[in-house]
């Protein structure tokens, strides 16, 4: 087998970042990412994007720590660089510029994929519900705003974590909300009012902000992080998949880590396909 042809569905943070990863350290592959939403339609871009470190009871701690490890030195090589600037699009242009493939598209089934790719990675976060048929996994909804602040530098954070001022490049992201098993995409006005209300208590200067619009996120939780090979079986059929999803709030913090190891476990798929099948003596 000479070009391994690898799909990647999904395009969040992590869909983007596996993308790269297995560019990076899988040679001989051809990856297309497919996802029915791209920036900035996607949970990725509702978040704040703060490097705070999720807990996962079902996944080990020491992955745990080692993911958070891959993702500070990867980000802290970055903000030190001379392109911390464009940073935020930095996982885009990682996946076009190295020959990547971009389909928009619904899948609603891994098995459509088959024949047209040798190697499928999940990172599909909430849609593995429907997709894989996950029942562990279920939304954290969340609410911001983000605002023009331009005079805010610095974070605050209240001791629970619910309410927050994080400033980013473009904007200054208020929050939120962590409300568990809510699908609702709506903005809901009574919630903003008492966001900006918070925040305001915690920085009276945010009474000036403008350009106030409001966000919504559904994070993909669960118990643990999904991070594993499988391998699907129709008849003579044999699809090779890699799912890493279910990151919950945690996909910032966890993402590039996440992603090296979906990379590793893609390679490991690429060995298998390209090492002969033993022939039988008899």
């Amino acid at each position: 087998m000479d070009t391994v042809r690898i799909a990647v569905v999904g395009a969040g943070v992590m869909g983007l970042s596996t993308a790269v990863c297995i560019f990076k350290l899988v040679p001989g592959c051809s990856i297309t990412v497919i996802s029915d939403k791209f920036t900035p339609e996607t949970t990725s871009d509702v978040a704040a994007g703060m490097l705070i470190p999720p807990v996962y009871p079902d996944t080990p701690i020491h992955k745990q720590k080692q993911w958070f490890k891959d993702t500070f030195d990867h980000l802290f090589a970055i903000a030190n660089s001379a392109e911390a600037k464009d940073a935020g699009v930095l996982l885009v242009s990682g996946v076009k510029g190295s020959g990547g493939l971009v389909l928009t598209r619904r899948v609603e089934d891994l098995w459509e994929l088959h024949p047209s790719f040798n190697i499928v990675v999940n990172c599909s976060g909430l849609g593995s519900k429907q997709l894989v048929g996950d029942m562990e996994i279920f939304p954290v909804r969340g609410q911001v705003l983000k605002v023009q602040a331009p005079w805010v530098k610095h974070f605050i954070r209240d001791g629970s974590g619910l309410t927050y001022i994080y400033p980013g490049i473009a904007n200054v992201t208020l929050g939120g909300t962590r409300q568990k098993g809510d699908w609702n995409l709506s903005p809901n006005a009574e919630i903003s009012k008492q966001i900006l209300s918070r925040c305001c208590a915690l920085e009276p200067s945010l009474r000036g902000a403008c350009d106030i619009r409001e966000k919504v996120g559904l994070r993909p939780s669960r118990p643990g992080v999904r991070l594993e090979k499988e391998l699907l079986v129709q008849g003579s059929q044999r699809l090779p998949v890699v799912h890493n999803y279910g990151h919950g709030s945690g996909g910032i913090a966890m993402h590039w880590g996440t992603a090296l190891e979906a990379a590793r476990l893609v390679s490991e798929c690429v060995q298998a396909l390209r090492t002969p099948a033993p022939k039988s003596k008899l």
